[in-house]
């Protein structure tokens, strides 16, 4: 009985659906069709009575859906990277100062947009191509505000700020000719592989692998380590980490969040396209810097911009010689390398004279003793005078571009801030050690000497200079107002009087004129700036 019931029941609630989808989609009657028949065969080509269907129907405009654009398809760069920023961004103090600091002071984002636009595309296909999160193209700003020839008083360099044992770690060449922490497509990748490694190691915790990036892996282990001991949370703001640290992170998501949210902070960051601007050639031979540059339709500083690896005046004679270019000088590289028999050094044929020797000679053609072997077949260094050797010279002579000395000797990006201290009279490297109140181990690493090496007297050496209390020193250039004074000025800025007087060089001249622009280091953790 219970099953005729359901069975019932089941016929029922079918013969309702039916009926419901016969209201929904109306269905001719035999006696309709054979009216609409017969309408069909009547030769009134009239519409009265003409059965209406759905078809006939006017419909409303509807306008198509708006296509999707993707960050790969944005035309601006920064736009393809605000869609993909997803690290979370606290309500946190430090990362409310970083943010103020950088919204105070626009014309900072503009110069970081200038120095990064022919990088910012490469750097971003290179962190999308891993999958890992978009923050990282935006390390470089906090890093070395995107200057590809930064170096700190700690030895970092390049955009990455890479110290040189880690940068052997992990693949970058250094030596009298190349340095890879500066090569901005070798140190990217480099950077990305050490950025890997301490995710893994952190199992996947970005914040604690950033933090790693810029104090050690082992200094953040120690501190989630203490931090387990006492029963505290291990996560990155509990952490007691090196003030420098404590910033560095909040300073990155600060960033991430101005560039995620432009028209919320009312911030205009510089447009760069988002398409590649440079690529990379290699002739496989040791190029002259000046002569590729010509064969590339370049200035020699524009070149040596986008390839800020090379210390000397030429590629290195073995490993490293390929090049950076803009995409629309690629072809006329090419082309005239080829026209010009794929020559890449100029060499003058000398005649060996008494008192010459391959040191002198390399020495007085800003050269290496270990090119002029390799131009003349050399196994050892002896010379004889009346004969003739080949010497490769540098094509713009010797300032054709900066050594690694004067690249080294530019305004840290990073903790501190560069002084030049002119040797004296009676100076020695432990009298200078202790006047500035540095280590002879610094003073040796910072200048290129050993403890043998003899000082010569009007000799100047780099002394870098940090904050007392772990600040982060910045470079300003302060414009000079109507009424303003230096005193007045070093106490707006709370540094003193006579390092104002000699960051400037002013001697005794300390009057002022509205316009005029004042360098200054600050420590911006004293201070806005």
């Amino acid at each position: 009985m219970k099953y005729r019931f359901f069975l019932a029941s089941a016929l029922l609630l079918a013969g309702c659906q039916i009926t419901g989808n016969s209201q929904q989609e109306p269905v001719a009657t035999n006696q309709e069709s054979s009216a609409a028949a017969q309408n069909n065969n009547n030769t009134d080509t009239g519409t009265a009575d003409k059965p209406v269907t759905a078809l006939d129907t006017p419909m409303a405009d509807v306008a198509p859906p708006a296509p999707v654009v993707t960050p790969q398809e944005q035309d601006d760069a920064w736009q393809r990277i605000a869609m993909q920023l997803k690290l979370d961004v606290p309500d946190n103090k430090r990362v409310n100062y970083y943010r103020n600091w950088y919204l105070r002071h626009p014309g900072h984002l503009t110069i970081v947009a200038s120095r990064a636009e022919p990088f910012l595309y490469y750097i971003t296909d290179a962190v999308e191509k891993r999958g890992m999160p978009l923050e990282l193209v935006l390390l470089p700003i906090v890093e070395s505000s995107f200057d590809q020839f930064a170096y700190s008083h700690g030895r970092a360099a390049g955009l990455w700020q890479i110290i040189p044992g880690t940068g052997r770690q992990f693949g970058l060449k250094q030596n009298w000719w190349y340095d890879g922490r500066r090569d901005v497509v070798q140190s990217t990748e480099a950077a990305l592989d050490l950025l890997e490694y301490l995710n893994r190691r952190f199992d996947g915790n970005w914040l604690h692998a950033l933090a790693a990036y810029n104090s050690g892996e082992g200094r953040v282990f120690r501190a989630i380590r203490e931090n387990k001991k006492a029963g505290k949370p291990t996560d990155f703001w509990s952490l007691d980490l090196p003030k420098e640290t404590s910033g560095y992170v909040p300073k990155l998501l600060a960033v991430a969040d101005i560039v995620r949210h432009q028209s919320k902070y009312g911030v205009d960051i510089p447009f760069i396209a988002n398409e590649p601007a440079v690529e990379t050639v290699d002739p496989k031979t040791q190029m002259d810097l000046a002569m590729a540059a010509k064969y590339a339709g370049l200035s020699l500083s524009e070149l040596k911009s986008l390839n800020p690896a090379y210390n000397q005046w030429a590629t290195a004679p073995e490993g490293q010689t390929h090049l950076l270019l803009p995409v629309a000088n690629v072809a006329t590289f090419n082309q005239s390398f080829e026209e010009n028999g794929r020559q890449g050094m100029k060499v003058v044929r000398y005649q060996v004279k008494a008192g010459d020797s391959l040191s002198v000679l390399a020495k007085k053609h800003h050269t290496s003793v270990d090119l002029i072997q390799r131009a003349n077949k050399m196994a050892g260094s002896g010379i004889r005078e009346g004969k003739y050797i080949l010497i490769p010279v540098a094509m713009n002579g010797e300032n054709a571009f900066p050594s690694l000395t004067e690249v080294r000797s530019q305004v840290s990006h990073g903790s501190g801030y560069r002084t030049i201290y002119k040797v004296e009279s009676g100076d020695s490297l432990w009298t200078i050690a202790k006047k500035q109140k540095v280590s002879i181990k610094e003073l040796m690493k910072w200048n290129g000497l050993s403890k043998q090496s003899t000082l010569r007297v009007g000799q100047k050496l780099n002394i870098w200079k940090t904050s007392q209390n772990g600040g982060v020193i910045r470079t300003v250039y302060y414009e000079v107002r109507t009424g303003d004074n230096l005193s007045a000025i070093a106490d707006r800025f709370n540094v003193k009087l006579a390092d104002v007087i000699k960051w400037n060089q002013l001697g005794s001249q300390k009057y002022l004129k509205p316009g005029q622009k004042l360098k200054l280091f600050v420590d911006v953790t004293k201070v806005s700036v």
